[in-house]
């Protein structure tokens, strides 16, 4: 299916009957990276709601970088929820889908029934955290500058990338930037949300959170703290829970995805 917000298209996927559960996806990924909460959520009596992000596989990638500001990501989601038929829905995101999700549950809280961020916690703790969140974020910085980013990753059969992001299906994740040449507007999520400035202001704040919230982080994340995610209690007003995941890296729905299915069956109203 396809959605059109401001003369953008963003291809997303239905699977399954029930209560509806949009799944956000981050960098450097696609909708594919939710394959497996994809079935048992349906098996659970859940529909899914599986969009690429613009930048991402079937979706446009449009050429400016403040095209990918958060504010038109929330867009988006709204869009794809409007063409499949969906008022109200849960909604949960990874990585740049978390923030996307944080920001739908703060600015449009009355489309939102249970929110689940994984490993990204909300925009105010994640910018205010200090020395060792902005020492794991070193690479943001780099992403700021076009050109010298994508090289930086995609040189040597995208030997940095793979040494630093440890994504455990890096080949297909790669396979996917290289053939729908999203790398750039991937790298620009970044460059239109974090630039330099941004952790000196710590940018404009967001409404609190007053729905229903879930924080999941992973004992391995290489770039999160997890305090980013434990002190996001302080920015939601709904009630808050939140579930560490031992022995498991940035992707937890790839390397432990029973127990990311799991919490979110226990976590989200059927």
């Amino acid at each position: 299916m396809r959605a059109e917000t401001n003369g953008v298209g963003i291809e997303f996927d239905v699977t399954g009957e029930g209560r509806p559960v949009v799944l956000i996806h981050g960098f450097p990924d696609s909708g594919r990276l939710w394959r497996h909460q994809v079935r048992a959520l349906t098996q659970a009596g859940f529909q899914t709601i599986v969009p690429d992000m613009r930048g991402y596989r079937r979706s446009d990638k449009p050429a400016p970088v403040d095209a990918y500001a958060v504010s038109a990501l929330v867009g988006d989601i709204l869009a794809v929820m409007r063409a499949a038929g969906i008022e109200r829905a849960h909604v949960v995101g990874h990585d740049w889908g978390a923030a996307v999700a944080w920001a739908l549950g703060a600015l449009a809280s009355e489309h939102v029934d249970h929110l689940t961020a994984l490993s990204v916690g909300h925009p105010a703790t994640f910018r205010a955290h200090g020395f060792e969140q902005h020492e794991k974020s070193w690479y943001m910085l780099l992403f700021q500058f076009a050109g010298i980013a994508e090289e930086w990753l995609s040189a040597n059969d995208w030997a940095n990338f793979r040494a630093w992001s440890r994504h455990p299906e890096a080949d297909a994740a790669i396979a996917e930037l290289e053939a729908a040449d999203s790398l750039t507007p991937a790298l620009n999520y970044y460059r239109a949300n974090l630039p330099p400035e941004i952790w000196l202001t710590r940018g404009r704040p967001l409404p609190p959170v007053p729905v229903p919230t879930l924080g999941v982080w992973s004992s391995d994340d290489v770039a999160l703290t997890e305090w980013q995610m434990t002190a996001s209690e302080q920015s939601v007003t709904g009630a808050w829970r939140y579930e560490r995941l031992d022995g498991c890296g940035h992707w937890m729905q790839l390397e432990a995805p029973e127990e990311v299915n799991r919490l979110l069956i226990d976590f989200l109203p059927a």
